[in-house]
């Protein structure tokens, strides 16, 4: 599935496809899925997933849906622990948020506090986690991210990156010095510029779109698609193909 959105032309933050029809709130209904798997290579698994669904109308127009993928740093002790720390401070954040709080400052509040409970878990171990996440409520979709873990926005079979990598080689195409094709073959492509558990602070780079009826938000680590979340209004969900 994740090899088919990448061979889309605006796969790497092309323009999103414009979307005519209007988003009808009564209708909003949310199918997802979650899958997390180590692959090939490592015989542990550091990613870590979670949501929060709201149980009653009411829960969904003051606070809305979660999603959120963290992928422990390879090669740091104890990296599955910090994924999953940082997972759990965010799905406990969000539940207990105030109503009707924008979500944006939301979101950076929870990415901080997830910081200092990885900071808290480590005791100075090292460990540490990329993150990615998105809250939807009515029609809009904020998403928050720390590292290299990516959010993909699929509308009609096009997908458009959300996210923008915080690895060296990102800021150096960033900064002019590598184009974006050397970044494949750069040897910092996975070092990261920005993470949870290295700093006493982290700011999350948030931004906010808006979604119509039939979109898919995949949210997914450096490698394996770990979560999606499908926006559909008042029609039964459409397999993919």
């Amino acid at each position: 599935m994740f090899q088919f959105y990448r061979g889309q032309k605006s796969a790497q933050g092309g323009p999103i496809p414009g979307m005519p029809q209007p988003f009808d709130i009564a209708m909003l209904e949310i199918d997802f899925a979650e899958l997390s798997d180590p692959g090939r290579v490592r015989v542990d698994n550091e990613d870590y997933l979670g949501h929060v669904a709201p149980e009653t109308p009411d829960r969904a127009q003051s606070h809305g849906w979660l999603f959120a993928v963290a992928d422990g740093v390879g090669g740091h002790e104890k990296g599955e622990v910090a994924s999953r720390t940082a997972i759990e401070a965010l799905l406990e954040g969000f539940r207990s948020a105030a109503k009707a709080e924008p979500l944006s400052g939301l979101l950076q509040n929870l990415v901080r506090r997830a910081n200092t409970r990885v900071l808290d878990a480590g005791m100075n171990s090292g460990m540490a986690t990329t993150l990615v996440v998105c809250a939807l409520r009515y029609d809009r979709v904020v998403v928050a991210h720390v590292g290299d873990s990516r959010c993909y926005l699929i509308r009609q079979r096009e997908a458009s990156l959300l996210t923008r990598d915080h690895t060296v080689a990102s800021e150096h195409v960033r900064l002019g010095l590598l184009s974006a094709d050397e970044v494949a073959e750069a040897e910092t492509r996975h070092i990261l510029s920005r993470s949870l558990g290295t700093g006493l602070s982290v700011n999350a780079e948030i931004n906010d779109h808006q979604v119509f009826p039939g979109d898919v938000l995949l949210l997914c680590s450096d490698g394996v698609p770990s979560s999606r979340a499908r926006v559909t209004a008042g029609r039964p969900a459409q397999a993919l193909s």
